[in-house]
C-alpha cells in the first residue's frame, strides 16, 4: 500500500500516523488513512491497521462500493455525508488497492496535475 501510494505524483506520507496526502497548492489533501475506531464511547478513538479510509469522487460512489461488496468495504456512523469508505484490508488485493488509491489520489489532486501526469 505504501509503495503504491508513494509512487502517485505529490504525495507525502503523515508523520503523525499512517496517511497519504497530495500536495495541492500551499496545503495537502488526504487521499487514504487509517480508520481510527471509536471502541469506547467518549474514549480516544484507536487506530485500526487492517483497515483503511479511502476518499471517492462523492457519495453515490461511496454507496455503490458498499452496496456491492459489503465484505470489502463499509462505513460508519462517523463518516456519514463524506466521502470516504472504509476497506478491510485483508480482503483488497494488490490491483484493486492501487485501482482504490489511484481513484482516491484523483479526488484529491489538482485537476491540472491529474492531467499532467495522465494518471
Amino acid at each position: 500500500m505504501r509503495r503504491i501510494a508513494l509512487a502517485l505524483p505529490e504525495v507525502v506520507e503523515s508523520d503523525d500516523r499512517f496517511g497519504f496526502s497530495v500536495r495541492h497548492g500551499a496545503t495537502f489533501k488526504g487521499f487514504a488513512w487509517v480508520w481510527l475506531e471509536r471502541v469506547e464511547p467518549k474514549r480516544p478513538r484507536v487506530p485500526r491497521p487492517d483497515v483503511l479510509a479511502v476518499r471517492v469522487a462523492n457519495l453515490v460512489e461511496k454507496e455503490g462500493l458498499i452496496s456491492a461488496d459489503p465484505a470489502r468495504f463499509f462505513t460508519e456512523p462517523h463518516y456519514n455525508g463524506f466521502p470516504a469508505v472504509l476497506v478491510r484490508l485483508a480482503e483488497v488485493d494488490e490491483d484493486e488497492m492501487r485501482e482504490l488509491l489511484t481513484d482516491a489520489w484523483r479526488c484529491q489532486a489538482p485537476q491540472s496535475l491529474v492531467k499532467e501526469s495522465g494518471i
